[in-house]
Formats: structure tokens, C-alpha cells, sequence
């Protein structure tokens, strides 16, 4: 049990864990906008960051960092966890201000992106200015958003009241988190609208980018606030890297075939950006030559309409990549199962149970 907001919080209540989290955000973000207001500074600063990054999310990064902290045996009220985990939350506002800036993405969440929100706010508010300037702005202004994103989220990590080793520890792993996840995107970069037909490409983007981003590094950074022993660090490892893999595999499908209203994700984006992610790359290694050309033609452009889009979808679908790409996810899911049976002996049973529960939503989710 842990105590937040003055109410006993169950580490196995995942709504009640994502509460204290937000809470936790919502409290730093007030203070920040009472510093603002006293320094006379921009209010709408905080209020743009407090909009995106209180406005919805699934918290895995929070959750996960929980789950290490549980499965490494964690006892007693760990007030400082919930910091850390906010921490996280608030990097990871950070990277999708920037990612969301870099893909032009105009919608996440089901809401306008933090580029599309300052320049709605630039077209209405007292800061008017000329529409070929607008573009420009609203982008440098998310830049700068994203940057803040990233320094308060250090803040939040260093006043967590963590112990001296609990600090050096966490901020190691902390460090080759934000390093791995930047190498990622530069490799997601240098990759999309660049033809291939070799799997190796987007498995590399995926492993650094998602894997160990999203799963391997927040359940490090809980277990070892927990005191985990290296072995158990690396049972988690072995759980969390093909279960990232199977959960960017899954975000792919849902990229291209998904729908919207559920994802909260534009349908044409993945197309539009033309992302060789693992689903494309078999697509093009599978489909006919002739298929494969046109695919290749419909990939990165940005004013692809819906027909072209159901096009790109129904030679997809002809060269049998997304049946390849969910056997690929169920395959990796089980090798995430069957790592957490063979670190029984060092896991906790509540720990485990609950990091098999998530294996199974994030490998077979549906948005």
C-alpha cells in the first residue's frame, strides 16, 4: 500500500495508480503556474502543458515503472515511486510534443497536438500574425513546450525524495532511457520515406524506440527503487523486450487498420509519413512486384486520399503481411510469458501476475 492524496492507494488498482500519478502532475503543474503568475510570466505556458499532458494518456510508462517496483518486492509507502513515475509521464509528454512536431501529426489523443493547439491559439489570441508565419511558430513554440516538458520532468525526478543509493541508481538507468529513446527516433527518421525490404530496419527502430523505452527502462527504474538484485533486472529484461517489440508491432496494424475513434489516431498518418515500420517491410518483401511498386508509390504521400489509403490496405492485406505481423506479435508475446516463468523464483507472485496481465492487453489490445 502506498498513501497519496491522503488516500490509501492498492499497488494492484491500476486506476487508482494512474490517479496518483496525475495528481501528482496536477500539484507540480499548479505550482508551476503559481510561480508564473507571481514572476509575470506567460500563464498559457503551463496552461498548454497542463491541457496535453492531463488530457489523456494510458500511463504505461507510470504503470510499468509500478509493476517493476511490485515484481522486485517493494514494501512500505513508496511516495517517492509515485514522483519517479510522474517523472516519467512528464518525459514522455516531452518526446510526443516533439515527435507529434516532427511526423506533423495534427491529432493525438483524440485532441489537437500541442503544434496544432498554439497555433489555434496564435490564429484567436492577442498575438496575431500573418498566416505564413503561423506554421512556423505554432512548430518553434511546441519545440520550446517539449523542452520544458523535459526539464520539469528532471525536476520531478530530483525532488522525489529518493534515498542517496536509490538516486544513483534510478538516474543511471534514467540516463540510458533518454539516450536509447533519442537514438530510436533518429533512427525512425533516417528510415521513414527510405525504401526496404530488410526486417532488421524497423526491429532496430522498434527496440530502442519502444521496447526498452516503454517497457524495459520504467520497470528497471521501479525494481530498482525496490533494491533489485542484477538477476532479477534481468528476468525483467527478458520479459520486457519482446513484449516491446509485440506492442509496437501491435501499434503498427493499428496504424494502418485501425480505427480512429478508437485510437485516437488519424488513419492515414502511418501511410501519409510513409513509416517503413515492420508491417510495410513485409508487405514489400511479400506482394508481387507490381504490387510492391504501387505500394511503394503510395507510401509518403501527403495528400493520399481514402480510396489510395484503402488502396495501400488492400495490398497490404493481399501479401498476407498483417496475418505475418500478428503471428510475430503472438510469437513474441509468449516469449514475454515464458521469461516470467523462468524468473518465478525472483519475482513476486502479485508482481507477476499482474506483468502477465499486462503482456496479454498490450500484445492483443485493440487501441
Amino acid at each position: 500500500m502506498f498513501t497519496s492524496s491522503g488516500s490509501d492507494v492498492s499497488l494492484s488498482d491500476v486506476a487508482s495508480l494512474r490517479a496518483a500519478v496525475d495528481s501528482c502532475l496536477s500539484s507540480f503543474l499548479d505550482r508551476k503556474a503559481q510561480d508564473a503568475s507571481r514572476s509575470g510570466m506567460p500563464e498559457e505556458v503551463v496552461s498548454l502543458l497542463r491541457d496535453f499532458v492531463l488530457g489523456g494518456g494510458k500511463r504505461l510508462r507510470p504503470l510499468l515503472c509500478f509493476h517493476g517496483w511490485n515484481a522486485a518486492h517493494g514494501r512500505g509507502e513508496p511516495e517517492a515511486l509515485v514522483h519517479v513515475a510522474a517523472a516519467l509521464e512528464m518525459f514522455h509528454a516531452c518526446a510526443l510534443i516533439h515527435d507529434d512536431v516532427m511526423d506533423r501529426t495534427d491529432t493525438r489523443r483524440n485532441r489537437p497536438t500541442v503544434h496544432r493547439a498554439v497555433r489555434d491559439r496564435l490564429l484567436s489570441g492577442e498575438h496575431r500574425c500573418h498566416d505564413d508565419q503561423l506554421t512556423r511558430r505554432a512548430h518553434s513554440t511546441a519545440v520550446l513546450l517539449g523542452d520544458l516538458a523535459l526539464v520539469w520532468s528532471d525536476e520531478l525526478f530530483q525532488t522525489a525524495g529518493l534515498s542517496a543509493a536509490q538516486r544513483t541508481a534510478a538516474l543511471a538507468v534514467l540516463h540510458q532511457m533518454r539516450t536509447e529513446v533519442m537514438y530510436g527516433q533518429y533512427l525512425d527518421l533516417l528510415s521513414t520515406g527510405c525504401p526496404t525490404t530488410d526486417l532488421a530496419v524497423p526491429l532496430q527502430v522498434i527496440r530502442y524506440k519502444t521496447a526498452k523505452y516503454t517497457i524495459e527502462r520504467p520497470l528497471h527504474l521501479g525494481a530498482l527503487l525496490a533494491g533489485a538484485s542484477q538477476q532479477t533486472l534481468r528476468t525483467l529484461s527478458h520479459y520486457a523486450l519482446p513484449l516491446g517489440t509485440a506492442f509496437q508491432l501491435r501499434d503498427d496494424l493499428l496504424g494502418v487498420f485501425g480505427d480512429p475513434a478508437v485510437t485516437g489516431k488519424p488513419a492515414h498518418d502511418d501511410l501519409r509519413e510513409g513509416k517503413y515500420t515492420a508491417l510495410i517491410v513485409l508487405a514489400m518483401r511479400r506482394a508481387p512486384a507490381e504490387g510492391a511498386a504501387r505500394l511503394g508509390r503510395l507510401l509518403g504521400d501527403p495528400l493520399l486520399t481514402d480510396a489510395q489509403a484503402e488502396e495501400a490496405r488492400a495490398i497490404i492485406s493481399a501479401a498476407g503481411a498483417d496475418r505475418a505481423t500478428e503471428h510475430m506479435i503472438r510469437r513474441l508475446h509468449e516469449e514475454s510469458v515464458q521469461a516470467l516463468d523462468s524468473g518465478s523464483g525472483l519475482l513476486s507472485a502479485d508482481g507477476t501476475r499482474a506483468l502477465q496481465n499486462f503482456a496479454h492487453h498490450a500484445a492483443l489490445r485493440t487501441s
